[in-house]
């Protein structure tokens, strides 16, 4: 088969992926809001945000990619700040969950060779449009958080919504 019968595949995952991502925020909603109060759902995001951005190591270990450990060891660490600090204040998950989409989105363009802004093996490989549905998945929630900002700081506050 021809590349452009590649480029067509790839281009029918990426889609596929991408309606994935919003299919499993849209079911990450509707599951916190249903089962959480709005401060707990808040501190789930935050955490949730830590545990998304450490799932690169696991990349990292199943890859075999040991060069890639300090890159990712700082992305992890500056996630895991920004989850932290976003279990309180909803701002900062607003613009942690797109920085995230953002860092998924570099490793997948790195793998398919569309960006070289790290040398070869300091960023470690994904699964095929892995990059993709995180991405979006991300951007989800953080439109989620965005729509939730009022309800949570109302819950910090102790006024109740």
């Amino acid at each position: 088969m021809g590349q452009g019968y590649g480029m067509l595949g790839f281009i029918v995952i990426v889609i596929l992926y991408a309606t994935v991502g919003v299919m499993a925020a849209a079911g990450t909603f509707l599951v916190t809001q249903k089962i959480l109060g709005p401060k707990a759902e808040q501190i789930f995001f935050g955490g949730f945000l830590v545990m998304i951005a450490a799932f690169y190591l696991a990349f990292l270990a199943y890859f075999g990619v040991a060069t890639a450990w300090r890159t990712e060891g700082v992305a992890v660490l500056l996630f895991t700040v920004v989850g932290l600090v976003g279990a309180r204040l909803p701002m900062i998950l607003i613009v942690g969950y797109p920085l995230h989409g953002l860092w998924d989105l570099l490793h997948e363009l790195q793998q398919h060779g569309a960006y070289s802004a790290f040398d070869s093996g300091q960023i470690t490989t994904v699964p095929l449009a892995y990059g993709v549905f995180c991405a979006v998945y991300d951007l989800s929630i953080s439109a989620y958080a965005y729509t939730r900002r009022d309800a949570w700081s109302a819950a910090w506050s102790g006024q109740v919504r």
